[in-house]
């Protein structure tokens, strides 16, 4: 019997779940709609025959899959209420049924959508799970949509189920042209693990550590980024002069970057917030800004071990610029 189901085990989470698992010696089942060799049941989530094989024996399910953002362009808004609606209402009364000790859903920041970006020249926005979204597009409406469900699901059904509203970690190139055009992208990840980036390693950390913490939390919302060098009283500066504050707050990296010709974004529109998920969840980021430094004095790559060895996956098997696979 399988103690661990991870649903969208052929993407680049999925696949990071699956072989932390196995090289743990725990016994996974990876189901998603695209074979590879770390998938075992070929199948969509809305398929409940399917899940209903899949739950079996199962004890957490880690659930992965999901229409992502870079789909917008490629998928229509009813696709994406039927994979991250109807599938994630499959997966939970699912794995109710079978009597799975705990649930983790795998979110976005995206959720928080106009949340996210203050006006021109007001302060950067400190999100902490209790900032109110606002959404911005299908994705997050369906994502917000989505959590609702897992939050009904623990209250009526009584399933173990935690949110985790991760960061960016696609290793991609930057989604925005002009930022491409005008920083490398080493750089570019590097500042954003100074307020909006988490590593893949840390994002698997924290679906394990969210899985066992499960039972005894019942529910809750958290955010999965690596731990910020800024602070809430920094937030007025960052909005219109982020090199200065990274001077302050982060000398040591400001040092790194004259030495490298690199630069920080002058402004940060929004900086996240894990306090409660290290305190609730007792995870424990492992690749901050500076490991992630330190990785790029190596050798050029701030990404982890793990990130680098999953690799890029793409979104579309059709040409799409930066998310083709």
């Amino acid at each position: 019997m399988s103690r661990w189901l991870v649903t969208g085990s052929s993407g680049h989470l999925g696949e990071a779940l699956v072989r932390t698992l196995r090289e743990r010696g725990e016994n996974v089942r990876g189901l998603d709609i695209t074979p590879s060799p770390h998938t075992d049941l070929v199948a969509s989530i809305t398929d409940r025959a399917t899940l209903a094989e899949a739950m079996n024996g199962v004890k957490h399910v880690l659930h992965t899959a999901t229409l992502h953002k870079p789909h917008i362009g490629s998928h229509t808004r009813a696709d994406f209420v039927e994979v991250n609606v109807a599938g994630t209402l499959a997966v939970l009364e699912s794995a109710a049924a079978a009597a799975a000790r705990s649930v983790v859903f795998t979110s976005s920041t995206s959720a928080f959508g106009h949340a996210l970006t203050p006006g021109p020249g007001e302060p950067a926005a400190w999100i902490t799970e209790d900032v109110t979204h606002r959404v911005r597009n299908i994705y997050g409406a369906t994502k917000t949509a989505a959590e609702d469900l897992c939050e009904l699901a623990a209250t009526d059904l009584g399933l173990p189920v935690i949110v985790l509203r991760t960061a960016r970690f696609f290793p991609e190139l930057d989604d925005n042209e002009r930022t491409r055009a005008a920083y490398g992208d080493a750089n570019i990840k590097l500042n954003e693990f100074c307020y909006r980036r988490v590593d893949l390693v840390d994002v698997v950390d924290a679906h394990l550590q969210a899985a066992h913490r499960g039972p005894d939390l019942r529910f809750g919302r958290y955010i999965i980024s690596a731990t910020t060098p800024f602070t809430h009283d920094d937030l007025a500066e960052l909005g219109r002069d982020a090199p200065a504050v990274l001077r302050r707050r982060a000398p040591a990296l400001a040092a790194r970057y004259e030495q490298w010709g690199w630069r920080m974004f002058p402004t940060i529109d929004r900086v996240y917030v894990n306090d409660r998920a290290r305190r609730d969840l007792d995870w424990h980021p492992r690749h901050t800004v500076d490991t992630a430094a330190a990785a790029v004095a190596a050798d050029g790559d701030p990404l982890s071990v793990l990130a680098r060895s999953v690799g890029a996956k793409g979104y579309h098997d059709t040409p799409t610029g930066i998310y083709t696979r």
